[in-house]
């Protein structure tokens, strides 16, 4: 993945908020800075893959316009080539400038297959490269472009339809998700300070007896290298469960980055703060 200006500068901002409490914070509230400062790092990078994934499904959106529209100018006894020339001054969102540089090059006179390759290029995303290649090749080999269009418009619109069917079926199950993930949470906060305590406490009374019980007391004896391994489990679960929640609700483990943020987010907050309050 290739880093941008603003991830940069994402990392300096962690840096600087990282760096100065290595110094001046205290062993009990430096790794609340830490964290702080890892998420302010990562911040621009998750919003950058956030905006990216939602300019791609408007891209899909627009594209399924821009085939309709093709169909409809085509049936009418329009060619193809002039049919998109036509269509280069109207609003497709973020598709438009690509539409845009389509029409140019077609009126440059570059071949429509050749124009279509560096369209699908430009727009970079899979779906639309697929219809793109089909309309590339019907043209190429002749016959009724109007019905093949119409085709490629209805297989478009089918899995646009079939996306958000998808989605809308699976919203419940994200947040039976990032509810179950929170009673996780739960859990390792109640493991980690109530009953490990409580556990320690009744070996140190063995202990105290002649039954030994050394093993727990060392375990005890390094509650914060066991608060740290807490963290760092429901850390690697927000990680692995955001990019499965992604994966179910949009068909893409890339749309996951975001809820993988914001579970690891909350698993931080919420550890840091019941390690300060209750540590």
């Amino acid at each position: 993945m290739e880093l941008k200006d603003k991830d940069l500068i994402g990392a300096l901002i962690g840096l600087a908020i990282i760096v100065p409490s290595y110094f001046l914070a205290g062993d009990k509230y430096f790794p609340l800075m830490l964290g702080l400062g890892v998420l302010a790092g990562a911040l621009p990078v998750i919003l950058r893959i956030v905006k990216e994934n939602r300019i791609n499904t408007e891209k899909e959106d627009m594209f399924l316009e821009f085939a309709r529209n093709l169909v409809e100018s085509v049936k009418t006894g329009t060619p193809i080539s002039r049919s998109i020339i036509n269509m280069q001054n109207k609003d497709f969102g973020y598709l438009s400038p690509h539409v845009q540089k389509l029409a140019n090059q077609i009126s440059l006179g570059i071949p429509l297959n050749n124009a279509l390759k560096f369209f699908a290029k430009d727009v970079n995303n899979k779906s639309i490269t697929r219809s793109l290649t089909l309309i590339g090749q019907a043209e190429r080999a002749g016959g009724d472009i109007g019905e093949i269009l119409e085709a490629v418009a209805g297989a478009v619109n089918m899995a646009d339809k079939l996306r958000k069917e998808r989605k809308a079926a699976i919203s419940t199950l994200v947040s039976q998700g990032y509810i179950i993930f929170l009673v996780f949470i739960v859990i390792i906060l109640v493991l980690q300070f109530q009953i490990l305590p409580m556990v320690s406490g009744i070996s140190d009374v063995g202990s105290s007896l002649g039954f030994g019980g050394g093993g727990i007391q060392d375990m005890a004896a390094e509650q914060k290298n066991i608060s740290n391994s807490f963290l760092y489990l429901i850390l690697v679960q927000g990680f692995f469960t955001g990019l499965t929640i992604g994966k179910l609700a949009e068909g893409n483990i890339k749309a996951g980055v975001k809820h993988s943020f914001w579970l690891m987010f909350l698993s931080f907050i919420a550890s840091t703060v019941a390690n300060i309050l209750l540590g």
